[in-house]
């Protein structure tokens, strides 16, 4: 397939793209069908009903991505018909090329095409989640800093703040700071939030603000009042989470965040290079 047709089809696709109000992007099924080559809409739709299967089996609701509509089309008399039509999310398309005719050209162009448009999506929810667990982390970082000005302020002396932090872990985890940095492989002299997932990470966040703004507000004056509060605190966060199906001891580790934040300056780097490519 020549470059002038690449870009010929490339144009096509992406000028007959749409967006609902809500901002979704979505294709209308009766213009993807002559885009891919199919003379005849019965045709097509066996296409389309392959399609939906396999969003299926993949685990996705076919709702989300197949949604049936109708349309008005002008009919040679000047009167008007209401036709059958479908949105398509952009997985949908892929789908369709994937089951479409292979011999087809334009098929053949749209299985690479929306493989690696679905593809570049995948990275960026991906880069947006690795993104907001990176300053999550640095949210806590900053709170635990606080906390720690905090005891010093009102207790005389900082020397507090770990052991005030690990009986916290403690009443979150229902384990030691130590049992939870074995269970997740934390290596020597790292700390535990640097392997904790996103939600951990806010949860813990939560937990110490409430103690600083109590510890400030009741004007404690003592580690022991400080650790009790501190201590109350992350086990209502534990219930809370306890209550919708979340045990923060049995969650897996997420990867380091040191090797995350190094990837994540590394691919800005090469987009400011390259601004066109992910």
């Amino acid at each position: 397939m020549n470059t002038e047709l690449i870009h010929s089809l490339t144009d096509t696709f992406e000028g007959h793209a749409q967006q609902t109000d809500n901002g979704v992007e979505y294709w209308l099924a009766r213009d993807v069908q002559h885009l891919l080559g199919y003379a005849k809409w019965d045709n097509f739709i066996s296409v389309v009903t392959r399609a939906k299967t396999a969003c299926e089996v993949s685990g996705h609701e076919v709702a989300d991505h197949f949604a049936d509509v109708g349309k008005m089309v002008e009919l040679g008399s000047g009167s008007q018909r209401e036709i059958e039509d479908i949105m398509l999310t952009r997985y949908a398309c892929y789908l369709i090329a994937q089951n479409g005719d292979p011999r087809k050209p334009e098929i053949a162009f749209a299985q690479t095409y929306f493989a690696i448009q679905t593809r570049k999506a995948e990275l960026i929810e991906q880069r947006l989640l690795e993104a907001e667990r990176l300053s999550a982390r640095k949210k806590l970082s900053a709170t635990e800093k606080e906390l720690s000005q905090v005891i010093y302020e009102q207790t005389g002396g900082n020397e507090d703040f770990a052991l005030i932090r690990s009986k916290g872990d403690q009443a979150l985890f229902g384990k030691t700071t130590e049992a939870m940095k074995a269970h997740w492989k934390v290596p020597q002299g790292r700390p535990l939030a640097d392997f904790a997932p996103t939600i951990i990470l806010k949860a813990k966040d939560f937990a110490t603000e409430i103690t600083i703004f109590n510890a400030r507000q009741h004007e404690m004056s003592t580690e022991r009042q400080i650790s009790t509060e501190h201590i109350t605190n992350n086990q209502a966060v534990r219930k809370t989470l306890l209550d919708r199906g979340i045990r923060p001891e049995t969650l897996p580790a997420a990867e380091d965040l040191k090797k995350v934040e190094r990837r994540l300056v590394s691919e800005e780097k090469k987009s400011l290079k390259k601004p066109d490519t992910l």
